[in-house]
């Protein structure tokens, strides 16, 4: 009987915003890097710069509140922050550095994957319109989306048909949410795979256990900004009741105990590991906290109601985002109930559904 044949070992490149001073850009860059490296394939980050967005980078990393500005005291703490994102961003696999605009310059790759994040986020206030995202000069035999998203660019808004005939040219589509597979439904005809984020689909090691003796005792991880007044006076009773600390990552939010505004994304990860639940308006928070098990309680906003929708909806736990003060006194028992077996159940099946996927399109 025949050997069966291995799969190819393909040089693949890796499209995303891997640069941005976000814990959870550079989580989900890591985590499809190391789960392509674990399937076999030469995989790294290419590795794009624009002085633009550099500058865009940092001026919302120092003023990520705005229209309320931060003060002045905070400014060192979010350097620190900017630091610690950027040096493990560094310490990722990536092509030499070449000009976001002159992707004609990196070397060929048998497979060019973009995403995840709001790679097609029309919308981005920086990476918006950018035509690489969209495959445009990108040296490879084939391309291939994971975990794409359009982000708040709704698809009510629809796509014009000079951006929609450039994701023709995909050998194979998927989004991580179904704001995005709408888009393309009405943009292409086409009915693209719903897959996880890489952070839930290829879940990092398990972070180091507290290195601090305060961090052993119960808290809620706080992770976000701008929060709601309602939702903050709700998180912040829950924990006077339970005797628990609140402490802020990454943002200063005023109305939790403790900021932690110069985490690194390694710190980040262990705080939500070890939290006794989770307070997040961001799409990463709901992430970490699905991937810890640990209880959560996100509230809507504007920007991002769209992935926050629609990733608790695809797993399972819609009654954990809340989003208006109607629903305030919903929050403590989000916060004291653990998840429901049946959100690992779907997650489980979601990795599977994603791993046929790549199978598929990686050849």
């Amino acid at each position: 009987m025949p050997e069966p044949i291995a799969p190819r070992r393909l040089k693949v490149g890796v499209l995303t915003f891997h640069r941005c001073i976000n814990y959870g850009s550079y989580w989900q860059a890591r985590a499809l890097v190391e789960g392509l490296r674990a399937r076999g394939h030469d995989a790294e980050l290419l590795d794009h710069d624009c002085p633009q967005v550099r500058y865009a980078e940092l001026r919302c990393a120092f003023q990520p509140l705005l229209p309320q500005r931060s003060p002045r005291s905070d400014f060192p703490l979010y350097a620190e922050k900017a630091r610690r994102v950027l040096a493990a961003a560094d310490a990722l696999p990536c092509s030499p550095r070449f000009p976001l605009d002159r992707p004609d310059l990196l070397d060929g790759y048998d497979a060019i994957v973009v995403g995840s994040d709001e790679v097609w986020n029309m919308h981005h206030p920086w990476y918006g319109g950018k035509a690489i995202f969209y495959g445009d000069g990108l040296p490879a035999e084939r391309l291939v989306s994971y975990a794409a998203s359009f982000g708040n660019h709704d698809a009510s808004e629809g796509l014009h048909h000079w951006w929609a005939d450039k994701l023709r040219r995909f050998t194979a589509i998927s989004v991580r949410d179904g704001n995005s597979r709408a888009m393309l439904r009405r943009s292409l005809d086409a009915e693209p795979e719903l897959v996880l984020d890489p952070v839930l689909q290829f879940p990092p090691k398990k972070p180091p256990e507290p290195a601090r003796d305060d961090d052993t005792k119960p808290y809620v991880a706080v992770y976000g900004h701008s929060f709601p007044a309602w939702y903050g006076e709700a998180v912040r009773a829950f924990a006077r009741q339970r005797g628990y600390r609140l402490v802020s990552i990454g943002y200063r939010n005023d109305w939790a105990d403790e900021q932690r505004i110069g985490a690194g994304p390694l710190e980040f990860a262990r705080l939500i590991a070890n939290a006794a639940s989770v307070a997040t308006n961001f799409f990463h928070g709901c992430v970490f906290a699905l991937l810890n098990s640990r209880p959560f309680a996100a509230v809507s906003s504007a920007y991002r109601s769209n992935k926050l929708r629609d990733l608790v909806a695809a797993v399972g736990a819609e009654r954990r985002l809340v989003s208006g003060p109607g629903q305030g006194s919903e929050i403590a028992g989000h916060l004291a109930t653990p998840l429901s077996p049946m959100v690992a159940a779907r997650i489980a099946s979601l990795r599977q559904n994603s791993n046929r996927y790549l199978a598929h399109a990686l050849g």
